[in-house]
């Protein structure tokens, strides 16, 4: 009987590469990489010492120093906040959820999914301290026992961030650990000296037994299963924090799926930036093929797709309501001051993924890696416009107003960017970013070399 064999192993048939070629290959990306590795390395530390900069600029002077004007009082920073809870969750989306259904594609990208997970959850938590101004007042938001008997206002929604974005960031990075642990475990015998210290280590006494297999593959079902409910859970709740007001443009029961659709659409996107760079500079075009890519913008193309969708729907209901302020209010989204960001976000999600129907785009490494940068930018003005604009025109004309953002915001802004990169840069030169162990599971059984 024949068994089918997906692309991907299709393409390692070809090369016939061995048990022993996967494991050299994916550990020699933790040797000397190329230049570019340094040069993308010191770029992000210069943005990220600007953004530094910026923040103990703030730290100093106030929370004064941002542009926030009333009735704006959520800039820059709550926009990027969303931006990055957004794009953490791909990560979940392409790991856990792709593996319950055996999906073969994930497992050359599913580690970089994972590792951007992680780093966009802790970037994205440094956002209510710096919103908060005096961050060493962060500790009134979690709520522990207290000789004052003082308890945080469970109504907030910075309370309700609090428990979905430490929950998140708790089971992905989990996730993220008990994935590495073979890997790990295969490269701490291939290493000497303090990297064979920190694999031994981190590899929790790894040694491939069946027994510890049969563990391993246990709890990693049961924290994809743990994992999956999250995608949906922690961004809804991200998305109540304005929709459980009545600001026009907020109050709206799509906030929950066009919110949980976008975050997807955003790490998607991530994911294929993140990458193209990746394959080049650690050489991994034997591992990370044109499938992967075409994969992930077919999964680009559906979210864009959703979200393009949820955009008609704002605006239809908008109109359909017949409330003037929810008319007003989309009205000035398109044509009013912010009109400027109300496009960008229109053509960047809304008109560009279409393009992604043709398939010589989806096969295009370069024409996706433009795209993604694109969609980023796009998903970062659409958190911009949900919440700015929606701000700045509400009911009353003498309570409307215009906010321009700060030097310091948008250096903090750079500054996140920053962080990101070189957490994800950092892991990627010291932990291997393509699965050995997985990717030995989905090729065919290699064939005995004939010895001269």
């Amino acid at each position: 009987m024949a068994t089918a064999i997906s692309p991907e192993s299709a393409s390692l048939q070809d090369t016939q590469p061995t048990y022993s070629e996967i494991t050299r290959d994916i550990a020699a990306t933790l040797g000397s990489p190329s230049r570019g590795y340094y040069v993308l390395l010191g770029l992000v530390l210069t943005v990220l010492a600007a953004g530094v900069i910026a923040l103990l600029y703030q730290v100093r002077w106030g929370i004064g120093v941002a542009g926030y004007t009333p009735p704006v009082m959520w800039g820059v920073y709550i926009t990027t906040f969303v931006f990055w809870v957004g794009i953490a969750h791909c990560g979940t989306l392409i790991s856990a959820i792709l593996y319950l259904f055996r999906s073969a594609w994930r497992t050359a990208v599913y580690r970089t999914a994972e590792a951007m997970t992680v780093f966009a959850v802790m970037t994205a938590g440094l956002f209510p301290l710096i919103h908060l101004g005096r961050i060493w007042y962060a500790y009134w938001l979690f709520p522990y026992p207290n000789q004052r008997q003082l308890w945080v206002n469970f109504k907030s929604p910075l309370v309700w961030d609090v428990f979905a974005v430490s929950t998140y960031f708790v089971v992905s990075t989990l996730f993220l650990i008990v994935g590495l642990i073979p890997d790990i475990a295969a490269v701490r015998d291939k290493v000497t000296g303090w990297r064979k210290k920190l694999y031994t280590i981190t590899s929790l006494g790894w040694r491939g037994s069946d027994q510890q297999w049969r563990h391993y593959s246990r709890a990693y079902l049961y924290l994809a299963a743990l994992a999956t409910p999250l995608v949906l859970s922690v961004h809804s709740v991200v998305s109540w924090d304005f929709a459980m007001s009545i600001v026009p443009g907020w109050h709206a029961t799509i906030f929950a799926p066009y919110f949980v659709a976008g975050a997807i659409y955003s790490g998607v996107a991530m994911v294929i930036t993140l990458m193209v760079p990746l394959r080049k500079v650690f050489r991994m075009e034997r591992y990370i093929t044109v499938w992967h890519f075409e994969n992930l913008a077919k999964l680009l193309l559906l979210t864009g797709m959703i979200v393009g969708y949820a955009y008609v729907v704002e605006f239809f209901i908008a109109w359909y309501s017949g409330n003037p302020f929810e008319r007003a209010s989309f009205w000035n989204r398109a044509f009013g001051d912010y009109w400027w960001a109300t496009w960008t976000m229109l053509i960047c999600n809304g008109f560009m993924p279409l393009l992604l129907w043709f398939p010589k785009i989806r096969r295009s490494i370069p024409a996706l890696f433009v795209m993604s940068l694109f969609v980023n930018l796009g998903m970062w003005f659409e958190r911009f416009v949900i919440i700015v604009v929606s701000l700045s025109y509400e009911y009353e004309p003498y309570a409307m107003g215009h906010y321009t953002p700060s030097w310091v915001e948008w250096s903090i802004l750079a500054g996140s960017f920053a962080w990101f990169f070189m957490w994800f840069l950092l892991f990627a030169k010291n932990f291997p970013t393509v699965s050995i162990t997985e990717v030995k599971e989905i090729i065919p059984m290699p064939r005995r070399r004939a010895h001269p």
